[in-house]
């Protein structure tokens, strides 16, 4: 059996050394899992359930990544929340996206839940934050709460994420803020549409939401009445 190697992933801000001088805001203080001292909460309330090694180091639970160390804000789940709008039916269906600045790439808007913030606050604070869109008014269908193969994740932290999809009769404006360069609608009859679009516009979508996309589509070949609760 090959030795397992994994690479760390952890950036100089939350190495050892520098984080005994300073915890950068968006992360908490753990040089390694074994300073957490939380896991049975952190277990509970789990959006998607993991265990702990023998080490008591929290596993993700589709097991090894290839990733070691930590470069996301904390051990373990780090809970997300991911708005999905769409706007229009039919042949006049569209989907926001937001240009991220970190990868460069089209996604859905969307990011980490705050300490303390449910994920419906979360959903609605993301999604105005990054696109200026403020859907507070509207109501949600929840998708899932699932994992996401984010680039940031190792076999000790990782994110899920609870997506949730917005139908609007038509599409608003948006203007990209806070993480997003820039906040584009795209039409949305498939996936294969949805990439053409975003190529023909010199861009990549990224491919940790292609499912969650999916998941809007498979949705809404179902039911395809916008939501109009206000």
């Amino acid at each position: 059996m090959s030795e397992y190697t994994p690479v760390d992933i952890t950036p100089p801000e939350l190495r050892p050394a520098a984080l005994a001088h300073h915890v950068p805001d968006w992360a908490e203080a753990a040089r390694t899992p074994a300073d957490v001292t939380d896991w049975p909460q952190r277990q509970a309330a789990a959006l998607v359930p993991f265990e702990l090694d023998d080490r008591g180091w929290p596993l993700h639970p589709h097991g090894r990544t290839g990733r070691t160390g930590r470069n996301l804000g904390k051990w373990g789940e780090n809970a997300a929340a991911d708005p999905i709008v769409v706007a229009g039916t039919g042949k006049e269906r569209q989907v926001l996206l937001i240009t991220r600045d970190d990868i460069g790439v089209e996604a859905i808007p969307g990011g980490m839940v705050d300490p303390g913030e449910t994920a419906p606050a979360a959903l609605v604070r993301e999604l105005r934050e990054e696109t200026g869109v403020d859907l507070s008014d509207h109501r949600p269908i929840i998708l899932g709460r699932d994992l996401v193969d984010d680039w940031r994740n190792s076999d000790h932290a990782w994110v899920a994420s609870t997506s949730a999809l917005y139908l609007l009769p038509a599409t608003v404006t948006a203007i990209a803020a806070d993480d997003a360069l820039d906040a584009n609608w795209y039409p949305f009859g498939d996936l294969d549409q949805l990439d053409a679009a975003i190529t023909a516009a010199g861009r990549t979508l990224y491919a940790a939401h292609r499912p969650l996309l999916q998941s809007v589509l498979d949705h809404l070949d179902t039911a395809v009445k916008p939501d109009q609760t206000r």
